[in-house]
């Protein structure tokens, strides 16, 4: 091939993953925008009128007469289920199922279900899974090859990271480390790049959603026994993401089996659990999104156990069929533990609410790279070393689990773990179990 042709080649490809990237970014971004305004908007209401929890359970109803009548589809011999949620986006990002093209509008839909009448979750995973669809479409309209396939969703799924928690780098990285744990293919960079930031700067510039901050009022000296604090606190806080992730995938495979699948069965009980778990609190500051106490948790104390019954309302919530994301909610339960903690280490209480937040979530998704960049984003480049470590540790200490178990495991955190690099998190759990 002669460098003429070559360069040709180049700019052609580059021009397409520059095209392709801003028209998920800007679908993508503007879907968000509505995403977050509606679910501000619903979560106002809710918080107004508190008997809405009571109709959790008929939500739950609704939600999965939506996702068994209109969340599945056959392709190829093969059932493609929406209600898979960040799996099947995963799966995509595989080749091994195609992102259902209907997924976006059914999940914003239970989302706001979950959201309006009290379901504890998170944003992210709607806009995902919103980008998945969009990028999706992309690929069947312009009929992309396979490999580019991949590509194009993984674009999708940075924009709506990206787009959904205002960190353009961030969101580019996780698109690219989400499926694979331990492994990033950096074929995916520009279009993951141009989607994430057209995304971020369409929910802001264009559509003006402003993003919650959360500051730091003070970072420790740098020292030996602090270092080793943030060390012991980044254990800890791994802990906290696997007790979640444990609960949440073992409430769903309970409830799964013994509802024989039945989504509304589910999501009814699920939905009668929560009522009855939050008339036992005599509080609604577990549902929703919980983004008042997120915030509260960096400026004075929050209940002592605070962390613990956010753990068990999202647990319940997403294991038993609704929807939603469930970083919110991690963070949430790293903020608070990481508050309830300040008695016992001396360290400024907003530093311990933002390592225990990063590290939950770094915990649970398997993406220290992109944790890392969120805590810069997010914090300001605030506490870079101890974030490193914190991303580090968390991520090691969390062992093969995750929210996510089509997950793929291509390089194990230890040699302790004797697993196949390719082996996703699902099928290691299974084998080990054997």
């Amino acid at each position: 091939m002669s460098i003429k042709l070559k360069y040709k080649t180049f700019i052609l490809v580059l021009g397409q993953w520059l095209f392709s990237g801003s028209i998920i970014g800007i679908v993508v971004g503007s879907a968000t925008a509505i995403l977050l305004n509606t679910n501000d908007f619903l979560g106002e209401v809710r918080e107004e009128s508190g008997w809405l929890i009571l109709l959790l359970p008929l939500g739950g109803i609704v939600l999965g007469y939506i996702y068994m009548n209109f969340g599945k589809q056959r392709i190829n011999n093969t059932l493609h289920d929406a209600a898979e949620l960040n799996n099947l986006v995963i799966d995509g990002v595989h080749g091994k199922k195609r992102v259902l093209r209907r997924m976006g509008p059914i999940v914003y839909l239970g989302t706001f279900i979950t959201v309006l009448f009290g379901g504890s979750t998170g944003r992210e995973g709607a806009a995902i899974q919103m980008g998945g669809s969009v990028a999706e479409t992309i690929n069947t309209f312009f009929k992309v090859n396979m490999l580019n396939r991949r590509i194009i969703i993984k674009s999708g799924i940075s924009a709506g990271f990206g787009s959904a928690f205002g960190a353009p780098i961030t969101g580019a990285i996780f698109g690219m480390e989400m499926a694979n744990s331990g492994k990033i293919k950096l074929d995916a960079l520009v279009p993951c790049l141009v989607a994430s930031f057209v995304g971020h700067y369409t929910t802001t510039a264009a559509w003006g959603v402003e993003h919650e901050e959360f500051i730091i009022q003070a970072v420790p000296e740098l020292s030996v026994l602090t270092i080793a604090t943030v060390i012991l606190l980044s254990v800890i806080f791994s802990l906290l993401s696997i007790s979640y992730c444990k609960l949440r995938h073992g409430i769903q495979t309970v409830t799964e089996k013994i509802f024989n699948k039945n989504h509304m069965k589910r999501a009814f009980t699920g939905g009668m659990i929560i009522v009855m778990l939050t008339l036992l609190v005599g509080s609604q500051d577990y549902n929703g999104r919980g983004l008042d106490m997120l915030e509260q948790s960096f400026k004075e104390d929050v209940p002592a156990l605070a962390f613990l019954a956010k753990l068990i309302f999202t647990a319940v919530t997403l294991g038993t069929g609704f929807v939603g994301g469930e970083a919110i909610p991690l963070f949430f339960m790293g903020a608070t533990l990481g508050n309830t903690l300040h008695m016992f280490f001396d360290l400024p209480l907003s530093f311990l609410a933002a390592i225990g937040m990063i590290a939950a979530f770094c915990g649970g998704a398997n993406t220290p790279i992109a944790a890392f960049l969120l805590a810069m984003e997010l914090f300001n480049g605030e506490g870079v070393e101890y974030f490193f470590i914190v991303c580090l540790v968390s991520y090691l200490f969390s062992g093969q689990n995750g929210l996510w178990p089509s997950q793929k495991i291509y390089k194990p955190k230890s040699t302790l773990y004797n697993i196949t690099n390719g082996e996703t998190i699902e099928n290691a759990k299974k084998k080990k179990n054997s």
